[in-house]
């Protein structure tokens, strides 16, 4: 399972150079967890809008594992709390291996600055730096983290 996850990342990541939806998509065909139109919702969402914050790897799969194991009702807090067990668990395990859940602290250390992506110059610079292939490996790491507490179940 973990390495069809990890294929799917690689393959969804070179084909749209987006993580969030990567990480979300080769979970939820992985897991069957619904509707592949929440794809869609996840377009504007990595690094929150390429603005540095929070990398779209994490929330990609903290959407998938939500669907895992997220509350039925919204007056359910038990389910709430439960379902921060193993979202926190992931967010950890994520940080263990990247040090940081922001964007443009992993992107520093990846390519070593910080691109400002709405500025046409930071842009280019990072397309060139080659960022498919760099930021695959962090949604590879985080789909197999995911994958893994889903496994688990929590």
């Amino acid at each position: 399972m973990l390495e069809l996850v990890d294929n799917k990342a690689e393959y969804y990541m070179r084909l749209c150079h987006n993580c969030a939806q990567t990480s979300f998509i080769s979970l939820n065909e992985v897991f069957g967890l619904a509707d592949p139109s929440f794809v869609k919702a996840l377009t504007a969402v990595p690094g929150i809008a390429e603005r540095g914050e929070t990398c779209g790897a994490v929330t990609g799969c903290l959407l998938a594992m939500g669907l895992v194991f997220g509350r039925e009702r919204l007056d359910d807090w038990a389910g709430w709390r439960a379902c921060l067990v193993p979202s926190r668990k992931f967010c950890d395990q994520f940080v263990k291996e990247m040090r940081s859940t922001m964007c443009g602290d992993i992107v520093e250390r990846l390519f070593g600055k910080r691109y400002n992506l709405a500025d046409p110059a930071d842009l280019g610079q990072f397309q060139a730096a080659n960022p498919t292939e760099k930021c695959g490996g962090v949604v590879r790491k985080a789909v197999r983290i995911a994958a893994g507490i889903i496994l688990d179940r929590g």
